[in-house]
């Protein structure tokens, strides 16, 4: 038995299909994946994230210390509620893991990934020596994730009259308190929506509440073929410690001025840059009947092979895309090898749906 929620026992009332995520028991779908993607497209629907972890980091050198410990720029965050993405690096500039950070009243809070809660904590924490600075984890919140073009105004009808007024006015990777919720307008779909840090105990009252006005409950599957569909990556699979930010399409995250930030990771990511970086994260579609899959291996004529890093069919394009790593000189056509057969494939941005418009 994997550890659960505070919203299990109404998955399973709501008849989900669970399986296991990272040691969680986790809802699947809630009979059809792909009717779940497509309602968040269209109108909105709402994901149980409560297994990823909630760090606080407070104290007089928070800020100096997540300067050195993440690769994106924390004092970008100038004022209250705004939000950053981040990668946090080993000394090679491999990605330890990816984050949202957001700037609160008296500090910072991370949003962090389920899988490598232990070894994201136990890496912090051995780089807190010679720096004032305290790390909460909140294991009594619950996180929902409510997305889709409807998700802010049907979410404000169903909350207080100041929730309402703060959904309403957030802006995109934003996000501020009102008592004991915080509400977020980031997301992992490509859609817009918010996410609702909350204590735990009022998770399923709520959750119940989103779900009688409407609001699809979702599941991994679909949450899975949406952040594939908007080019995001999944960490474990797109990134991880054997690659850095820059074979990952994550460049865009590495903050190098000022120059004298010597954040963990800079001299590998440095040196990668030096030695020419060799590989990096491409979209691919495949025009005809098949699947494509995380693995499958990817050749590029006259240049050498790459690997499916994940891959799934797509509800909106009806068909099958994937995320790869493939040669730097990788133009705009491939083959991938789907059961001993090589079939032909666009290369793209890395991006294929945002905001409901097909990109490709």
């Amino acid at each position: 038995m994997g550890q659960r929620t505070p919203l299990y026992d109404l998955h399973l009332a709501l008849g989900a299909k669970m399986v296991d995520f990272g040691g969680w028991d986790m809802p699947l779908h809630y009979g059809s994946q792909v009717e779940e993607h497509h309602q968040v497209r269209q109108a909105c629907g709402v994901f149980d994230v409560s297994h990823m972890t909630v760090i606080d980091v407070r104290g007089a050198q928070a800020g100096v210390w997540l300067q050195h410990v993440l690769a994106n720029d924390v004092d970008r965050l100038n004022a209250t509620g705004k939000a950053l993405y981040s990668t946090m690096l080993n000394e090679q500039g491999g990605v330890i893991d990816d984050m949202i950070v957001y700037r609160c009243d008296d500090g910072y809070r991370l949003v962090v990934n389920a899988s490598t809660r232990d070894k994201d904590l136990a890496w912090l924490q051995a780089r807190m020596i010679g720096f004032e600075v305290e790390l909460s984890e909140r294991p009594e919140l619950a996180i929902l994730a409510i997305q889709g073009p409807q998700a802010r105004e049907k979410v404000a009808e169903l909350v207080t009259a100041a929730r309402a007024a703060l959904i309403r006015e957030l802006k995109p990777f934003e996000g501020l308190a009102d008592g004991d919720w915080f509400i977020a307008r980031t997301g992992y779909t490509g859609e817009d929506g918010l996410e609702i840090i909350f204590p735990a105990l009022q998770a399923p009252a709520f959750f119940n509440d989103l779900v009688g006005a409407g609001i699809a409950p979702s599941g991994l599957g679909a949450r899975d073929t949406l952040r594939l569909e908007a080019g995001m990556n999944l960490y474990g699979q797109d990134i991880d410690e054997a690659h850095t930010p820059l074979t990952s399409n994550l460049g865009w995250s590495i903050a190098w001025e000022p120059a004298e930030r010597d954040f963990i990771g800079r001299k590998g990511l440095l040196k990668e840059i030096e030695h020419g970086v060799e590989q990096k994260l491409v979209g691919l579609v495949l025009e005809e009947r098949g699947v494509l899959r995380a693995h499958q291996v990817v050749r590029v004529a006259g240049i050498g092979e790459g690997e499916i890093t994940s891959g799934s069919f797509s509800p909106t394009l009806s068909k099958s895309i994937a995320l790869a790593r493939v040669p730097m000189a990788t133009a705009d056509r491939a083959e991938v090898e789907i059961r001993g057969k090589w079939y032909p494939v666009r290369v793209v941005k890395p991006t294929f749906v945002r905001h409901g418009k097909i990109l490709i």
